[in-house]
């Protein structure tokens, strides 16, 4: 059987728009068929950030003041769902991927990272599932948050897993939306600190099984070429 080919490429701690101009250059390398293997698994952690998907039930400018005030950033988006928060501690990944290659259709995508995410937890010994509402659940706490944009089926946004994240962050907003559900980490689920460099390896095991890929190392020279990129796109913005 044929594997397809996914490049990793461990991007570090970010600011959320550098995040931003490395996914949209990624999915360029798609778009003008720039790479042969444009399919990437970019996976990193960002700065504190609050980001609205295109449902963002009007967030007004004293409430993007009130969000900033906390020492994070605010950033309107162009993914699935309502309102949530990124920072240190937390897993995540944006897999900009061509569908057309595994399979053409982003309800098929969402489900299977919704199982994938299933399996890591499964793996540290933390019964997640889905609900109707979107991302995985550990009851009624959202471990793992989801939002996904699709282009001509290549897709940007991702996931974030709560590895060890100060959970303080959500009091100030519903995530995602959500009334009467709490947010929760594997940290706190497992009552012990359990950082990103820990689930990684699980998590990398887990996207090579649940999407039937390989994956191999984004080449150093390219990996820092794209980040010094990205960076210097931000400036300009």
């Amino acid at each position: 059987m044929h594997l397809q080919v996914v490049k990793v490429l461990l991007a570090g701690r970010l600011p959320y728009g550098v995040g931003l101009q490395l996914q949209k250059a990624l999915s360029d390398h798609h778009h003008k068929h720039l790479n042969a293997v444009a399919n990437t698994l970019l996976l990193l952690e960002h700065e504190p950030v609050y980001t609205v998907g295109i449902r963002n039930k009007g967030y007004t400018e004293e409430d993007e003041k009130k969000l900033r005030s906390l020492g994070a950033e605010f950033w309107r988006t162009n993914r699935g769902g309502l309102i949530t928060f990124h920072g240190p501690g937390q897993l995540v990944a944006y897999p900009v991927l061509n569908l057309k290659q595994f399979h053409t259709s982003i309800k098929w995508y969402v489900h299977e990272v919704e199982r994938m995410v299933i399996r890591v937890c499964a793996e540290l010994g933390i019964k997640a599932e889905t609900s109707p509402d979107t991302g995985v659940w550990v009851g009624d706490r959202k471990i793992c948050a989801i939002g996904i944009h699709g282009s001509r089926y290549v897709t940007t946004h991702g996931l974030a897993l709560n590895c060890n994240t100060d959970l303080k962050w959500f009091d100030h907003i519903v995530p995602c939306g959500i009334e009467g559900k709490s947010v929760t980490s594997i940290s706190r689920e497992l009552d012990m600190d359990v950082t990103i460099a820990d689930v990684l390896p699980i998590f990398r095991n887990a996207f090579s099984d649940q999407f039937e890929c390989e994956l191999i190392e984004y080449p150093l020279s390219e990996a820092s070429q794209l980040l010094r990129d990205a960076r210097r796109s931000v400036l300009k913005i």
